[in-house]
C-alpha cells in the first residue's frame, strides 16, 4: 500500500480494516482510501487523535488502531 498511490481504492483495502470495518466506515461516508488520508491530513497527522477516530467512527480495538495509523506517515512522506 505504502509503494503506490491511493488512487481510488476501497477502505477496505487499508490494513487491518478489511470488509467488516470498511462497512462501518462507508456507512459513515468514509468509502475510500483518500478520504481516511485526508482525515488523517485534517488531525494533523496526530497518531493518538486518529487512532481516537478510528475507535469512535468504526470501533476499531487496540490491535487494529496502530495498524491503521502505521502506513499514513510513510506514504505522506513519499507522495506528498
Amino acid at each position: 500500500f505504502v509503494a503506490e498511490p491511493i488512487g481510488e481504492k476501497p477502505v477496505g483495502s487499508l490494513a487491518r480494516i478489511g470488509e467488516f470495518l470498511g462497512k462501518k466506515l462507508e456507512e459513515r461516508g468514509f468509502d475510500k482510501a483518500y478520504i481516511i488520508l485526508s482525515q488523517f491530513l485534517v488531525l494533523k497527522k496526530d497518531e493518538d487523535l486518529f487512532q481516537e477516530w478510528l475507535k469512535d467512527t468504526c470501533g476499531v480495538n487496540a490491535k487494529q488502531s496502530p495498524d491503521g495509523f502505521g502506513y499514513f506517515p510513510e506514504w505522506c512522506a513519499a507522495f506528498l
